[in-house]
C-alpha cells in the first residue's frame, strides 16, 4: 500500500443518534470526506471537476467500535490497488490510534463526455502508487 493520507473529520449535531454514536450513514459520509480530500491532494483538484472523474462502483464498511459525540475522528486514506480501469481505496475511521471502522471502495475513471469507463490515466497511477 502506498501513502497514507489522514484527514481530520468535523462532526454535526445531525450525526449523532439518541445514544450519542455517529450513526453508520455519518460515517460514510467521514469517508467520503477523506476520499475527497485524497483526491484533491493525491491526483489534483481536476479529478473532481474534469472530463475524467472517479466513480463508486462498491463499498464495504466494517463497523468495528462506537465512534461517539466529542470523539476527535480522523480518517486514514490509502489507494490500496490500481488496476486497468479501476482504483481500490482502503480507509479507517481513527479515534486516539484505534480503529473504530473500515471501509474498502471500488471506484472507476469515467469520462462523463464519452459516458464510459476509461483506463486509469498513466499519471494518476504513478500519483496513485508512489510514497
Amino acid at each position: 500500500m502506498a501513502r497514507v493520507l489522514e484527514t481530520p473529520v468535523q462532526q454535526r449535531f445531525s450525526d449523532i443518534d439518541p445514544f450519542m454514536h455517529v450513526n453508520n450513514v455519518a460515517q460514510q459520509a467521514y469517508f467520503d470526506v477523506g476520499k475527497v480530500d485524497f483526491y484533491r491532494k493525491v491526483l489534483g483538484a481536476e479529478v473532481l471537476l474534469g472530463d475524467l472523474r472517479i466513480v463508486t462502483v462498491s463499498t464495504s464498511t466494517s463497523y468495528i467500535g462506537q465512534v461517539r459525540l466529542y470523539d476527535d475522528v480522523r480518517v486514514l486514506t490509502a489507494c490500496e490497488k490500481v488496476g486497468n480501469k479501476s482504483i481500490t481505496l482502503f480507509q479507517r475511521l481513527v479515534v486516539g490510534g484505534q480503529t473504530l471502522s473500515e471501509s474498502r471502495s471500488v471506484m472507476v475513471v469515467f469520462s462523463f463526455a464519452r459516458q464510459s469507463g476509461e483506463p486509469v490515466p498513466a499519471a494518476w497511477r504513478e500519483s496513485l502508487l508512489s510514497e
